[in-house]
């Protein structure tokens, strides 16, 4: 419903069918779009797959979090798009015209939440909601400038979502400025979660030494500096017993048989019309035994109790997003792979814990945004949000 002035392609072209909103609250004058894995009343959810969308009927109701939005005054102006049944962290959907990064034009947006990202950074939606599964909200906010908080699992309803991962899958949203950010948190968690924290920042050398190249090493020294200045000194903290490959293999383990089960009745019909390194990722799933699982569930829960000891009730993880700005969208399967496994080494420390994580805006790489993040204990998301405001603040005026 918004094509015609959407140079972008953040949104699907669909028909136009009304959606209500409040006409006062906390959201009031906001515009929102909603990404095709959430179901909204009167539309079909696509997944990013248009033969699952012409096999759909339209949502009779809407995904609770997102009606929480719409509650709240914001305005629904239309369905993002996203990567194939939200399985990939680049932004390039086969089916689709791929979205177009507005803060790096050449450079990849970002998926799964790929549309949604787009839609906000390019000032098309003040608001987009988004699933960060692997990453799909971390990544694409440091690819395009944008605050992107992974929130705690479990935290905010999934009921009218497509799941991929279940175990993994959590509720996400872009805005373009922090306060607006902030607002949409309240609305989301709820006051509860609005009491402050104190601050104990940590910082673990073996994550620092995962960005790709000495570009991003120097931009993030500076940017650690700025973050430092106003939250305090890290304490370096030794890492865990886990390896960073064995997080890495239990997290790719994990998720994709979870994406495997989920989405295997409807992948295994004949005649499914499939991107191949979509499918590929649900096919590794197919591959991961039982005893496989139940020996990375184990590995995951010794981690997650680790990570919980380190960090108590006041620990913040001062660490990278990702290891480098968005590659070039152009940049071919070689890269896209390279970034995507070191990618991951970076992003399963909040997916296996379940706790949550934001990135700031805070440097730029090759004329690229590139993001540093702040991972909390469970339940500190509206904290993390305050401490992203204090920081942005601070460097604003630094």
């Amino acid at each position: 419903m918004m094509s015609m002035r959407d140079r972008f392609n953040a949104f699907l072209d669909l028909p136009d069918t009304p959606v209500s909103s409040a006409q006062s609250g906390p959201l009031a004058g906001m515009t929102l779009g909603v990404k095709d894995i959430f179901d909204v009343a009167g539309y079909i959810t696509g997944c990013g797959n248009p033969q699952k969308q012409a096999e759909s009927e339209p949502a009779a109701t809407t995904a609770p979090a997102v009606q929480k939005l719409l509650d709240a005054g914001a305005r629904f102006v239309g369905k993002t798009q996203t990567e194939e049944l939200a399985f990939s962290m680049l932004g390039q959907n086969v089916h689709f015209p791929h979205p177009v990064n507005p803060a790096a034009p050449d450079r990849v947006t970002g998926g799964s939440s790929s549309g949604s990202v787009a839609a906000v950074a390019g000032g098309l939606a003040d608001i987009a909601t988004g699933s960060d599964t692997g990453g799909s909200i971390r990544a694409p906010a440091s690819f395009c400038g944008l605050v992107g908080l992974r929130t705690t699992h479990g935290a905010i309803s999934l009921d009218g979502t497509m799941p991929l991962a279940p175990s993994f899958d959590t509720f996400g949203w872009f805005t373009r400025d922090i306060e607006l950010y902030e607002r949409v948190g309240t609305v989301l968690l709820g006051p509860a979660m609005s009491a402050p924290m104190p601050i104990r920042p940590l910082r673990i050398e073996a994550l620092d030494s995962l960005l790709m190249g000495p570009d991003e090493a120097a931009e993030y020294r500076r940017i650690a500096k700025l973050v430092a200045e106003s939250i305090g000194a890290p304490r370096e903290a030794a890492p865990p017993s886990q390896s960073i490959d064995q997080l890495y293999w239990a997290i790719r383990k994990l998720q994709a048989r979870e994406a495997w089960d989920a989405h295997r009745d409807w992948i295994e019909q004949p005649g499914r019309q499939m991107g191949d390194a979509v499918l590929q990722r649900f096919l590794f799933g197919k591959t991961v035994s039982d005893a496989d699982m139940k020996a990375e569930t184990a590995l995951r829960a010794a981690f997650t109790q680790w990570l919980g000891d380190l960090l108590g009730d006041d620990g913040v993880l001062v660490m990278p997003t990702v290891p480098c700005p968005a590659p070039k969208s152009d940049a071919g399967p070689q890269v896209f792979s390279d970034f995507r496994e070191q990618a991951i080494r970076l992003l399963c420390w909040s997916g296996l814990s379940g706790f949550p994580q934001i990135t700031l805006p805070l440097g730029t790489v090759d004329g690229a945004p590139f993001g540093i993040s702040l991972l909390g204990p469970s339940g500190s998301d509206m904290a993390l949000i305050a401490i992203a405001k204090r920081v942005l603040a601070d460097t604003r005026h630094a």
